[in-house]
């Protein structure tokens, strides 16, 4: 593929992006996403807590890589690990559930500063994450309930749907612009 001044390479992905931006089928569930964030955000202290305005930057993206690193961290133990090591894989699950919870609102406090083409992408990238989190959950209960393989295998499921999720996350921070930040961090 040749590029020139006017034109870049697209990815196989930027055409299923493009459609989610504009699915109009999507309004009804962004209208659920309006009610979820306006409860969020509802008191300015909390929302400007969870946008992260005391650090001048998006606390989302940050608050993220704890659930993410505590679940990849869970699957390398499940992988690479022995049966030693599988109360650590549970103790990982549950952490990164736990985590999870903050950055879940996080993400619906920076949901709250959106158009309508960013809310779309929004809502499609928290489904994902929501099934993920559920397969999460059903994996520490399986690692629980001494069913360590069944919870290995939910937990690599889990990854590979927050990983969608954060594709979009990525698409929603990197093309969209979402995340708010400090005006001190803007253009000269």
């Amino acid at each position: 593929m040749t590029t020139d001044s006017h034109t870049r390479p697209r990815t196989p992905l930027a055409e299923p992006v493009h459609a989610i931006e504009q699915a109009g089928a999507l309004d009804p569930l962004v209208d659920v996403g309006n009610r979820v964030s306006g409860l969020v955000v509802s008191d300015d202290a909390v929302r400007k807590l969870l946008q992260g305005a005391w650090l001048g930057h998006a606390l989302h993206p940050l608050l993220v890589e704890v659930p993410i690193g505590t679940w990849m961290s869970a699957s390398l133990l499940d992988v690479a690990g022995d049966d030693s090591s599988r109360d650590d894989a549970q103790l990982l699950t549950g952490v990164g559930l736990l985590a999870a919870v903050p950055a879940a609102l996080s993400g619906w406090a920076e949901y709250a500063e959106t158009d309508t083409r960013s809310r779309r992408v929004a809502v499609v990238h928290a489904g994902a994450n929501a099934l993920g989190i559920g397969l999460q959950v059903a994996s520490f209960v399986a690692r629980r309930g001494g069913h360590h393989r069944l919870g290995a295998a939910l937990g690599l499921g889990a990854l590979s749907a927050v990983g969608a999720g954060g594709f979009l996350g990525g698409h929603l921070a990197a093309a969209r612009k979402v995340g708010t930040h400090d005006p001190s961090f803007g253009p000269a």
